[in-house]
C-alpha cells in the first residue's frame, strides 16, 4: 500500500472524482489501481466560496515498488505506515495461579482509566477498576437531576461516574499530541468496535456526542469483564497504603482494603478529596498552570456563516467550530476552549453550593446555539495562598482558588445552581445597572441563568486581570468572526476546570517520582487534556505497568 497526502478536490466533487484524482496523481491506468481507502479527510475553508476538501488516501496499486521509485523525491507519495496496534506482551493463562502476583488496580473509569483497563485486560492482566461514581445510565439520571431539578449528587454527576467528564462533552476525538506509534488509531478502532460511527476513522475532527458515548462505554466495560477484569462502581478510594516508598494497596470508603503493588491513578481533574489525601500521604505533586473564564453562546447559524459563507449548512462540513487566541495588553492570553458546535452549556459542579460550567454536544450538533469557553491562562504564582511567598507553590492552592470563584458564581446566581450571566454588550461596556433581559440568544444552561454584573466591584466573578483580558479579547475576536461580540450574545459563569490544577509528577517509566508502583495517568494527573489524549496516556501507562508486571524490558 502507498499513501498520498494533500490530495485536494472541490467540496462538491463527484464520487468518482477521488479515484480519478488518484489515477492522475500517480499516472497509472485504472486497471492498475486496485483500491482507494480514505485515511483522513479535512477541509480548507479560507476561501468561503470555494472550500476545498483535502484527502489522505491509501492505495493498492500494481507495481507499487515501481510507482514509489518514480515518486521517491515527492513528500506526498510514500509507503503507507503500519498503524496496527502491537501489544508489548501477554500474560500466560496461569499467570495468577501461584498467588504470587497481585492484580493491578485502576482508580477511575473515565477515558484514561477505560483505555488503561482495556489494554491491561487485553494483555491478560485482569485489572480491577474502582470507580467512585455510578454506572453510566444511573449516572445520567443523577446528572439530569441537577440540570432539571437543581439537585446535586456529589458522587454522581458530570465529573464522577462511568465514562468520566468526557461523557458529558462534545465527544471530541482529536488531539494535537505527538503520536509516532499511532496510538490514537488504537483508541478510534476500539471506539468503532464499541459502536462509534466509522467516519471517526477518517474525518479530520471526529466527535461522537454524549448519547453514543453512553452505549460505547458500556460495551467496552463488557469487554473488560469478559477478559477477566472487574469494574466496581461506587467504590471511592479514601487512602493508599505506602510502605518503604512503594504502594501496597488502597482503602475504600466502606473500610475494605485491597492489596496491590501496581495502581493506576486515572482520577480526572476534579477528584479534589483524593488529591488532598495523596498529598497528605506524601505523594509528590506540583502546582501547574490552568485557565479560568466563562462560556459564551452565539447562534450556531452565525458561526456557520462566518466560517463557511455560502457553503454554510453543507452536510460534509456540518456545524462550524472555531479556535481563537488573543494576547491581551496586560500580558494575559485569552483563548477559546472546548468549543461545542450546536450544543449546550451544562452544569458541571461536583461540590455543593458551587457553580461550574462546561460545554456538551450530541452527535447531531443540531442545537440552536454554539458555545465555547473563553478562558484566561493563569500560573501558580497567580493563585498561591501566600502572595509573595518563596519556594514552590502548594499543589493544593489551585483547588482552593477554583473553589473561591465557583462559590462566588453560586452566590451571584442567587442559589439553586443557577449560573450568573451577562450579555456580551453589557460586559464590554461595564454595564452596572439592571439587565434588560435576554435578546436573540437564549442561554442553554440548566437549571437556569441569572443576569447580573459579572464584574461588579468587590463581588466580581473572576479576578480583575481575567475580566480585563476577556473584555479586551471579545472585540478582537469580532475581527476574526463577524458577530462574535454581538451585544446579546451571552456569557455564563464560571469555567474553572479546564484542566487539572496540579501534576502528580512521574518518571519515564510512568511511575510516581517517589512511590514505586503508583502510576499517575490522564487529565487528573496533569498529563492529558481531552478524551483522545487521556485515552492515549492510559494505553501508555498500561504498557509500562504491564511491562513491569510481566518482567519485560522496555
Amino acid at each position: 500500500m502507498l499513501r498520498i497526502t494533500e490530495l485536494r478536490l472541490p467540496l462538491n466533487h463527484a464520487e468518482s472524482a477521488l479515484r480519478q484524482s488518484v489515477l492522475t496523481r500517480l499516472g497509472v491506468q485504472d486497471a492498475a489501481l486496485r483500491s482507494v481507502t480514505v485515511f483522513k479527510r479535512a477541509y480548507d475553508a479560507r476561501k468561503k466560496s470555494a472550500i476545498v476538501l483535502i484527502y489522505t488516501v491509501d492505495c493498492d496499486v500494481a507495481d507499487e515498488a515501481v510507482v514509489l521509485q518514480r515518486f521517491a523525491a515527492d513528500p506526498h507519495v510514500k509507503p503507507s505506515p503500519d498503524t496496527r496496534y502491537k501489544f508489548i506482551g501477554h500474560a500466560p493463562a496461569d499467570f495468577y495461579a501461584s498467588g504470587e502476583q497481585q492484580r493491578p488496580l485502576v482508580i477511575g473509569f473515565g477515558p484514561c482509566g477505560i483505555l488503561a483497563a482495556l489494554v491491561l485486560a487485553q494483555m491478560g492482566l485482569k485489572p480491577i477498576v474502582l470507580e467512585r461514581g455510578k454506572e453510566v445510565r444511573e449516572r445520567t439520571k443523577d446528572t439530569w437531576g441537577l440540570w432539571r431539578q437543581g439537585v446535586l449528587n456529589p458522587g454522581s454527576n458530570v465529573q464522577f461516574g462511568e465514562g468520566g467528564a468526557g461523557t458529558f462533552s462534545d465527544g471530541k476525538l482529536w488531539s494535537q499530541i505527538s503520536d509516532p506509534r499511532h496510538l490514537t488509531r488504537k483508541v478510534l478502532n476500539e471506539f468503532v468496535k464499541a459502536g462509534a460511527p466509522e467516519e471517526i476513522l477518517y474525518v479530520s475532527k471526529p466527535h461522537i456526542g454524549t448519547f453514543r458515548l453512553v452505549s460505547m462505554v458500556e460495551k467496552i466495560r463488557a469487554e473488560i469483564t469478559a477478559l477477566g477484569g472487574e469494574v466496581r462502581f461506587e467504590q471511592q478510594v479514601t487512602d493508599v497504603l505506602i510502605e518503604k516508598g512503594a504502594v501496597r494497596g488502597v482503602t475504600l470508603a466502606g473500610g475494605e482494603q485491597l492489596r496491590a503493588d501496581r495502581v493506576v491513578l486515572a482520577l480526572g481533574h476534579s477528584a479534589r478529596d483524593t488529591f488532598t489525601m495523596l498529598h497528605e500521604r506524601g505523594v509528590y505533586m506540583e502546582a501547574k498552570p490552568f485557565s479560568i473564564g466563562y462560556r459564551i453562546e452565539h447562534p450556531q447559524s452565525l458561526i456557520d456563516q462566518a466560517r463557511f459563507g455560502p457553503n454554510a449548512g453543507h452536510p460534509i462540513l456540518g456545524a462550524a467550530d472555531y479556535k481563537l487566541v488573543h494576547h491581551a495588553s496586560n500580558g494575559r492570553s485569552v483563548y477559546s476552549f472546548c468549543m461545542c458546535p450546536g450544543g449546550t452549556v451544562v452544569a458541571a459542579t461536583s461540590e455543593p453550593e458551587r457553580v461550574v460550567t462546561n460545554g456538551m454536544s450530541q452527535y447531531s450538533r443540531n442545537e440552536r446555539n454554539a458555545n465555547a469557553g473563553i478562558v484566561v491562562g493563569i500560573t501558580p504564582q497567580d493563585y498561591r495562598r501566600d502572595p509573595g511567598g518563596q519556594g514552590p507553590v502548594n499543589p493544593l492552592d489551585g483547588m482552593a482558588f477554583q473553589r473561591v470563584w465557583e462559590s462566588r458564581a453560586y452566590e451571584l446566581g442567587e442559589g439553586g445552581y443557577v449560573a450568573p450571566g451577562q450579555l456580551v454588550g453589557d460586559f464590554i461596556k461595564r454595564q452596572t445597572g439592571p439587565a434588560q433581559g435576554f435578546g436573540s440568544v437564549l442561554p442553554s444552561y440548566k437549571p437556569g441563568v441569572h443576569l447580573t454584573d459579572l464584574s461588579q466591584p468587590g463581588r466580581g466573578s473572576l479576578p480583575d486581570y481575567a475580566l480585563d483580558a476577556i473584555r479586551e479579547a471579545l472585540p478582537a475576536f469580532e475581527r476574526q468572526i463577524k458577530g462574535f461580540a454581538m451585544p446579546d450574545a451571552v456569557l455564563t459563569g464560571v469555567e474553572t476546570r479546564t484542566s487539572s490544577p496540579l501534576r502528580i509528577t512521574r518518571g519515564r517509566d510512568h511511575q510516581s517520582l517517589n512511590v514505586k508502583g503508583l502510576y499517575p495517568a490522564g487529565e487528573g494527573a496533569g498529563y492529558a487534556g481531552g478524551i483522545m489524549s487521556a485515552g492515549v496516556d492510559g494505553i501508555e501507562v498500561a504498557e509500562s505497568l504491564g511491562a513491569s508486571l510481566l518482567g519485560l524490558a522496555r
